[in-house]
């Protein structure tokens, strides 16, 4: 080999070796796979992870994230069983707390603040019950510690006694077809979202789904109750409610009641009701919930 080819080999093998460490260590800014979810990284800045609710995908979060981009590092999660995001065994919000607590290690993670919605945000709540340390901020879009009272309209309702139901739904869940499941998303997407375009994202995102995994899903939030533990967590907490999918004042009087009864003996949490938007507030209202998860997380 003359010197000449010989320099173009060892430029040709460094170019190579550049461009591998390159990928090592951008390598969190790519989309990647866990157990119970798949991950994608934009942006640069404070790390947050955003969680989206039953059904649903990332895509939910489009307009947070174009919110957020200008000074945050997003970890979009898509939970695997849940729209076009493929199944993969059996879920549960245990696991998918642990997954998140590897993921914010193996990533070296410094505190990312928090944003889920519906399911995610109890899945926030579990983080700032049992990992406060692992998390900065929660902000919980229309998800609540416990969801049993907003089934019953009684704040003293049990997770015990929330298990015969939960057990029908699993099981009726697990015997459905994607378009059974469609269908009975169709039912009551009304109180979802108010657009019929973001109602059929909805179904359409319900469609897509695997129908036991949904059930089971279901069976874990109805019988998960984080108001106790969450009363022990030093987390800041801002929740978003919803109660625009109720037409009179006095059900979403009702509404506002049970959901601030659930952080009564929380220290950090502060509540903000919105009377128009429905339980996909993203959708119907983005711009005031942008103001809101922004001016908090700024504080």
């Amino acid at each position: 080999m003359t010197t000449k080819n010989l320099v173009r080999s060892k430029r040709h093998s460094m170019t190579i070796i550049a461009a591998l460490l390159c990928l090592l260590c951008c390598s969190k800014l790519h989309a990647s796979e866990h157990n119970t979810f798949n991950v994608e990284v934009k942006g640069q800045g404070q790390e947050i992870i955003l969680i989206p609710g039953l059904m649903s995908n990332a895509s939910v979060f489009d307009s947070v994230v174009n919110a957020l981009l200008p000074q945050y590092e997003v970890h979009l999660i898509s939970i695997k069983g849940f729209a076009n995001t493929p199944a993969s065994g059996n879920f549960s919000i245990a696991n998918l707390v642990q997954d998140l607590v590897s993921y914010i290690d193996e990533n070296d993670l410094q505190k990312p603040d928090v944003i889920g919605h519906s399911l995610g945000g109890l899945t926030g709540f579990v983080l700032a019950s049992y990992h406060q340390d692992k998390i900065g901020k929660l902000v919980s879009i229309d998800g609540l510690p416990f969801i049993g009272p907003i089934f019953t309209r009684n704040s003293s309702t049990t997770a015990d006694m929330m298990l015969a139901q939960a057990k029908n739904i699993k099981t009726m869940y697990a015997n459905m077809t994607s378009e059974q499941l469609a269908a009975q998303t169709q039912q009551g997407v009304f109180i979802q979202a108010t657009s019929s375009q973001d109602q059929n994202r909805i179904v359409e995102m319900a469609k897509q789904s695997n129908p036991e995994i949904v059930g089971n899903t279901m069976y874990d939030v109805l019988t998960t109750d984080m108001r106790q533990p969450l009363a022990q967590s030093n987390t800041n907490i801002l929740m978003l409610g919803a109660s625009g999918g109720y037409s009179q004042q006095a059900q979403q009087k009702m509404v506002s009641s049970l959901y601030s009864q659930q952080f009564e003996n929380v220290k950090n949490a502060t509540g903000v009701m919105n009377t128009t938007t429905r339980h996909f507030m993203f959708f119907d209202d983005a711009t005031w919930v942008n103001q809101q998860i922004t001016q908090f997380l700024g504080e």
